[in-house]
């Protein structure tokens, strides 16, 4: 059928680009229409150099108006606050959307339910959280240092943990460059007794030994309690702390709340193994805001958001046309987990792991796949 509507993608994110693209590659004239709050891409993986002055908040910011002109795509700007008519209609702030298929590409929402959160910096938030950090360390002769995270206990896929691995490393590094790590203590907490399991057999292992051989303390398997201006409060002791950097669990978006979704126990959209949201006609979701069955270790990442982005176009296309749909995804979850200097590679599928070890070539790596993601979309 040739839609009446635009399709709607909702996000700027790495699954609503990919969706975006996938979309093009399938089908030269079909009409899409974004939605969402800035016609910018902000590229998140790399704010992990912000603290150390490698990139600039203003270097991993890119406007989307020429993307969006190659794309043949119309532009909405306007807060998403719900979904209508069985996902026909898309509630915005700048009013309704109708379309005739939709994909939710709008990320997860960090849990902040913790007392006293608000004394931590969560760094995947954004840009500003990374600049935060960068001046707060500068501001510090000395002190203390803690950096953690957590996941949402309802949804075991639904947590972020490798970009504080990132920053711990990174600043360890840092300061050492500057001569005055002596003059820091630094400690990971988590309240899992082997955080970072998800990464695969050894690893957990290989990156509390890294973590020893750097002199960074570790005080793990104790629930949180709350977090003040100085401290880390657990149930297992206390952490003195002049800087912390703390990553919650994700949940979903608060407009999910005025939408008839299927959600998952963890608060994101239900989907299933086609990126379909179950018991509403070509509504899909991809990336951070899904709840996709799987392998518990299944990371939230930009590849896998990728993965489903190119699982969910083909079915949305075939929904259009009354076939079923029939593309999956696979989890696969790949990581360079970067200390500044060097990085070291995890990659696990359901059928094959392996990690190599910290390299230089890993970091430049990583910077390669920046540079070659930011120039396509430039």
């Amino acid at each position: 059928m040739t839609p009446s509507h635009p399709i709607c993608v909702l996000g700027t994110g790495f699954g609503a680009l990919a969706t975006v693209r996938a979309l093009r590659q399938r089908d030269r004239r079909v009409p899409i229409t974004v939605i969402a709050a800035r016609p910018e891409f902000h590229y998140l993986p790399s704010i992990i150099w912000i603290p150390a002055g490698l990139r600039r908040g203003s270097d991993l910011v890119v406007p989307l108006a020429p993307f969006f002109e190659r794309m043949g795509v119309q532009y909405v700007q306007a807060e998403v606050t719900g979904l209508a008519d069985g996902g026909r209609t898309v509630l915005t702030s700048a009013g309704p959307v109708p379309n005739s298929a939709l994909v939710i590409a709008t990320g997860g929402r960090f849990l902040r339910k913790l007392p006293g959160i608000e004394h931590a910096i969560t760094p995947c938030e954004g840009i500003a959280a990374a600049e935060q950090i960068r001046d707060r360390l500068r501001a510090l002769d000395g002190g203390a240092l803690a950096l953690g995270f957590a996941g949402n206990p309802q949804e075991p896929q639904s947590m972020r943990g490798g970009p504080i691995f990132e920053f711990l490393f990174g600043i360890d590094t840092l300061l050492r460059r500057e001569g005055r790590r002596e003059r820091f203590t630094i400690t990971f907490f988590s309240p899992a007794a082997e955080p970072g399991a998800r990464l695969g057999p050894g690893v957990v292992q290989h990156l509390l030994a890294e973590m020893g051989r750097r002199g960074i303390h570790t005080h793990l398997g104790h629930p949180l309690v709350r977090f003040e201006p100085d401290k880390v409060v657990t149930q297992g002791g206390e952490i003195a702390s002049d800087l912390t950097l703390f990553m919650p669990g994700l949940t979903g978006n608060l407009w999910f709340d005025n939408a008839p979704l299927p959600r998952s126990p963890g608060g994101l959209v239900q989907a299933d193994a086609h990126c379909r949201v179950p018991g509403l006609e070509r509504v899909y979701v991809v990336g951070d805001a899904g709840s996709f069955p799987g392998p518990d270790w299944m990371p939230k990442q930009a590849h896998m958001a990728d993965l489903q982005a190119r699982a969910a176009v083909p079915n949305l296309l075939a929904d259009l046309r009354g076939e079923p749909a029939q593309a999956s995804f696979g989890a696969e979850l790949v990581c360079i987990v970067d200390a500044l200097d060097s990085g070291t590679l995890v990659y696990r599928t359901p059928s094959r792991h392996f990690m190599l070890p910290p390299m230089k070539a890993l970091h430049w790596a990583k910077r390669a796949f920046e540079w070659n993601y930011l120039r396509q979309l430039r």
